[in-house]
C-alpha cells in the first residue's frame, strides 16, 4: 500500500489552502489530503483481522462512527446521563478568553475534528485576543470536514480555513508550521488510548511542536462509578444500539454476518486500569463469517467483544504524564462539578523524551514532583 506519509497532500479545489481570504470575503476552502479511502479500507481490514483473531477479542471504536453512529453519539451527547460533552462545553464557554490570551495564537489546529463545533469558542475567543489567522481542521472523514470547513469560511471570512485529511497517529508532522499555534485535542479523546498509544500520542506531538507552540487536552476525571458506568449505559438504551451499530458496519463494509440482536452492551469500571470498557456480549453461542476477509469467527456464549476504553484521570495524574512526555502545564480549567477538566501544556526542552519511563499513569500519583510551566 502505498504511504501517505511521503507522497504530496493533494488539494481538492484549485484554491491554495494557504491563502488568506480578503476581509469580508469568504472562500470555499482546498482539503489537503494525506488520507485515502484505501487507507482507510486498508486500516479497516487490517484492525478487523487483528482484533477478532486475537485471544481477547476487540475493536477501535473508530469504526462506531458511520452516518447512522455519529446520529447516535449526537443523541447520546444529549442524553442527561451522559455529562462530559456539557461540561467541557461549559469549560470552553466560561474560559475561552483565559484559554487565548495564554495561547496567543495565530494558528488553532484541532485534531479529530469532526463537526468542528466546539472549534467555534476558541475560534471566538482566539479572534477576540487578535491574534488568529488561520484554523486547521483535522479529521479521517473528508465529507464530514469539507462540509465543516464551508462553513466555517462563510462565518469567520477573515481567518484562513485550511482543512486537512489525516490521521494524527500518522501524520502530525505533516500539518502547517509557522507562527504560535494551539493545538487542540477535546471530547476525553485521548481517553480511548491505552498507555501506550498515548504515550506515543503525546511524544509525536511534541516532537511537532515549537517551543512557542501550545496544546489543549480535554480529560474527563475519576468521580462516583455509578455516574461514570450511567454515563455509558443509559436507560433510553441509546449507547447499546451505538455499541451494536459497529457490527453492523462490519457486515456492510466487510460483507459481515454478525446479527446485532445477538449481543448485548456491557458497560463495566475497570478500577485497576481507571478505565471505563465497553463490550458486546454473544447472547448464544455462534460463528460468524467475514466474506472480505474470508475469516469465520466463533464466539462462545457469555464471550465478549471489547469495543472501546474511556480512561479517566485525576489532575496529579495527568500532569505526571505530561511531564514524563516533556510537557510542562501552563493552566488547567474544571468544570464547575469537577467532571472534566481542559489542561493547556507547553513543550518543555529542546526535544520529546527517547522512551517512555516505567510506571507512569495518568490517573496515578506517582512518579517525581511535575514541572509547572510559566506561561
Amino acid at each position: 500500500m502505498p504511504d501517505p506519509t511521503t507522497e504530496p497532500a493533494s488539494p481538492r479545489s484549485g484554491i491554495d489552502p494557504g491563502a488568506r481570504p480578503g476581509p469580508g470575503r469568504a472562500l470555499t476552502p482546498a482539503i489537503e489530503v494525506h488520507l485515502t479511502d484505501q487507507d482507510l479500507r486498508d486500516a479497516l481490514e487490517a484492525d478487523v483481522y487483528e482484533g477478532l483473531t486475537a485471544p481477547a477479542k476487540h475493536l477501535p471504536p473508530i469504526y462506531f462512527y458511520d452516518d447512522r453512529g455519529s446520529r447516535l453519539f449526537d443523541e447520546i451527547t444529549r442524553l442527561p446521563e451522559y455529562y462530559p460533552t456539557r461540561a467541557e462545553r461549559s469549560i470552553l464557554e466560561n474560559h475561552a478568553k483565559d484559554i487565548a490570551a495564554r495561547a496567543r495564537a495565530t494558528m488553532l489546529i484541532e485534531l479529530g475534528a469532526g463537526t468542528c463545533d466546539k472549534s467555534r469558542v476558541l475560534l471566538d475567543a482566539l479572534l477576540a485576543e487578535g491574534s488568529l489567522e488561520r484554523f486547521v481542521p483535522l479529521d479521517v472523514s473528508d465529507s464530514t470536514l469539507a462540509a465543516a470547513a464551508a462553513a466555517l469560511a462563510r462565518e469567520y471570512p477573515d481567518v484562513s480555513i485550511h482543512p486537512v485529511v489525516a490521521d494524527f497517529h500518522r501524520h502530525l508532522h505533516l500539518l502547517p508550521e509557522g507562527g504560535t499555534r494551539l493545538f487542540a485535542f477535546l471530547g476525553g479523546t485521548i481517553g480511548n488510548l491505552d498507555p501506550e498509544e498515548r504515550w506515543t500520542f503525546l511524544a509525536d506531538l511534541r516532537a511537532a511542536m515549537a517551543p512557542q507552540d501550545r496544546v489543549l487536552i480535554g480529560t474527563d476525571l475519576v468521580k462516583d462509578r455509578s455516574d461514570l458506568v450511567h454515563a455509558y449505559d443509559d436507560t433510553a438504551g441509546v449507547t447499546a444500539e451505538f455499541n451494536r451499530n459497529v457490527l453492523r458496519v462490519l457486515n456492510r463494509e466487510l460483507r459481515a454476518d454478525f446479527d446485532p440482536e445477538t449481543f448485548e452492551h456491557v458497560a463495566l469500571w475497570n478500577e485497576e486500569d481507571s478505565r471505563i470498557e465497553m463490550r458486546l456480549r454473544s447472547a448464544v453461542d455462534q460463528t460468524v463469517h467475514i466474506a472480505d476477509l474470508d475469516l469465520d469467527v466463533t464466539f462462545r456464549s457469555g464471550e465478549e467483544l471489547l469495543t472501546e476504553i474511556s480512561s479517566k484521570f485525576t489532575p496529579t495524574g495527568i500532569e505526571h504524564e505530561l511531564a514524563a512526555a516533556g510537557y510542562g502545564v501552563v493552566e488547567a480549567w474544571r468544570s464547575d462539578g469537577d467532571e472534566f477538566q481542559l489542561t493547556l501544556a507547553r513543550p518543555l526542552g529542546s526535544h520529546a523524551p527517547d522512551r517512555r519511563p516505567p510506571d507512569t499513569g495518568w490517573h496515578g500519583n506517582i512518579g517525581p514532583e511535575p514541572e509547572v510551566a510559566g506561561p
